[in-house]
């Protein structure tokens, strides 16, 4: 069950991300809501994936899946540069976050 808090875990954390970008400074009221609505909900689904996921591979793979799916958001709706370099580093982050789920035990 661990790793299903995880994996939702970082979905809401692009929420957090995603809602941050939007709210400008938290000048805009909805978007700065969703900020600690989702960063709370994020927070709250890594603490429950800890009681059964060492806490250094759980906060890489939350922090990972964060970034990587954050610069995906930020290429796709915020007209952030897409090159190569980019696609090879995401790539080797999105390979380390699964290597560490197959290195962890249980």
């Amino acid at each position: 069950m661990g790793w299903l808090y995880l994996l939702l875990a970082g979905v809401f954390e692009l929420g957090f991300t995603t809602s941050l970008k939007m709210s400008d400074s938290f000048s805009r009221l909805g978007p700065s809501i969703l900020v600690m609505v989702f960063g709370g909900i994020s927070l709250w689904l890594l603490s429950r994936s800890l009681m059964t996921i060492p806490i250094g591979t759980a906060y890489a793979i939350w922090t990972g899946m964060g970034a990587f799916g954050t610069v995906v958001i930020g290429m796709l709706f915020f007209s952030e540069p897409i090159s190569a370099a980019r696609i090879v580093l995401l790539s080797t982050l999105v390979l380390s976050i699964i290597g560490l789920k197959f290195v962890t035990p249980g």
